[in-house]
């Protein structure tokens, strides 16, 4: 890189997954793209049309034939990166991958670092640093809601909501700033008042996105569901009737369930992490009894604990009642949810906080799915709000807030402009930290050194 900023080395990397398949995609971005392409490819590609294809014989530069490869054009400033780029797709044979990569690398490339494909892109201006982000976890994405928050946030949804905070807070920082330069005059050149309601509107919407950062991590992350209760209460049952096959052995003899066991399940694009867990008992033997401990360990890292009953003994359901606000006690950031099940054999009219299910024959199920994604989404509107899932931006938003709440003081206490000013401008740093408006070569390292290479 020169003192410009500007990228002189020429960069090769696997953009494809690595492995045995159909087609591999290599990817070549720097000034040298399509020059170092006449050593190794049959055509000459400098006077290429961009966003061209290109088929020919790829070869060592000895001229050694390795594969058949259809190469893919990009000029400068209408690529991925903002450089000239070539793309070559081949047959994704690993020995012919590597050998491709290794002539490369004899023409002039350099090995791409982790993420420095989209980190170019970044320090070419073809998008900001909470769009570079988002296409790190598009590529991670396992369900339609992890896919769309990442893809509005790809699309400069999120990052133009900021920009246009950014600029308010600029305009009355620069009001603030002017009356500064005019201390001994007693000038007054922003509204006291108009600034305070300026920075509570604010405050009011950075606090709501910085609580859909609850739902935006368990729709990026999956949602942690612990089936808990005691023995024989069908529990495994109900992990089975949710995934819609046998998963988990079911049985009358208790204590069945001596591990706990893992599945996932996708309800309305969210993914959840179903956990069907020993259930717990007094008295259980040495093998059942380190099943229940890891229980309860599962019970402390759910998001969602789900407390099953039978319908058919009210003393038990009584019982498990109570446990279940025990949990919710203990750990309040948790939704507890009370289920009694073998509904078709019992009362199911007993109690309005029970939910009554008969895992058997399915009965209740939807109502349980309904509930499980009511409790992750809260008040959100998935389709017009922006979720914020990335917990570099949530810590980000938490010191803007910080910053704001006490101009927002200052403000009432009409304290001097000077320390308004301070202020505002901590918190214009720290809201422009997460599109990269603000940035040092340490954040960069640490958000791009994360991704795959290739990308």
């Amino acid at each position: 890189m020169n003192q410009n900023g500007v990228h002189q080395d020429t960069i090769c990397a696997l953009a494809s997954a690595n492995g045995i398949g159909a087609i591999a995609l290599i990817r070549i971005s720097g000034p040298r793209a399509l020059e170092l392409m006449k050593d190794c490819f049959a055509k000459n590609l400098e006077n290429a049309t961009t966003h061209t294809l290109h088929f020919g014989n790829f070869t060592s530069k000895e001229g050694v034939l390795i594969d058949e490869v259809l190469v893919s054009v990009f000029h400068e400033g209408k690529s991925f990166t903002g450089e000239a780029s070539v793309e070559i797709s081949c047959h994704a044979s690993h020995y012919i991958q590597q050998q491709i990569i290794q002539t490369l690398l004899t023409c002039g490339c350099r090995l791409a670092d982790p993420g420095e494909f989209t980190m170019r892109a970044f320090l070419n201006g073809k998008m900001d640093l909470s769009q570079a982000e988002a296409v790190a976890d598009l590529i991670a994405s396992q369900s339609k809601n992890a896919h769309d928050i990442a893809l509005k946030q790809l699309r400069g949804g999120f990052s133009n909501e900021l920009k246009d905070l950014r600029e308010k807070l600029i305009h009355f920082a620069s009001l603030v700033e002017l009356e500064l330069d005019f201390a001994e005059e007693d000038v007054e050149f922003a509204d006291r008042t108009e600034l305070r309601t300026l920075v509570d509107e604010v405050i009011l919407y950075l606090n709501r996105l910085s609580r859909s950062f609850e739902l935006g991590n368990a729709i990026k992350n999956g949602v942690p569901v612990a089936i808990v209760g005691a023995p024989n209460t069908g529990k495994s049952t109900l992990l089975n009737q949710l995934l819609g096959e046998e998963r988990a052995i079911v049985s009358n003899i208790a204590g069945t369930t001596r591990d706990v066991i893992e599945e996932t399940l996708n309800i309305d694009g969210i993914l959840f992490r179903l956990i069907d867990t020993a259930g717990i008992r007094e008295g259980a033997e040495e093998i059942e009894a380190m099943g229940i401990e890891r229980s309860r360990e599962k019970i402390r890292q759910a998001k969602v604990v789900l407390c099953m009953g039978e319908a058919t003994h009210p003393e038990n359901l009584a019982k498990v009642k109570d446990w279940s606000k025990t949990i919710q006690a203990a750990h309040p950031d948790k939704k507890v949810f009370l289920i009694a099940n073998k509904a078709d054999l019992g009362d199911t009219n007993s109690d309005s906080d029970v939910l009554y299910i008969s895992a058997k024959l399915g009965t209740g199920i939807d109502q349980l799915k309904m509930r499980l994604v009511e409790s992750v989404i809260g008040d959100f509107n998935m389709a017009d709000e922006t979720i914020v899932s990335n917990v570099r931006h949530y810590d980000a938003l938490q010191r803007t807030i910080f910053s704001l709440e006490k101009a927002q003081r200052d403000l009432e206490e009409n304290v001097t402009a000077d320390f308004i000013a301070m202020d505002i401008r901590q918190a214009m740093y720290d809201l422009g930290s997460i599109t990269g408006d603000i940035s040092t070569d340490d954040l960069l390292g640490n958000i791009f050194s994360k991704f795959c290479i290739g990308k």
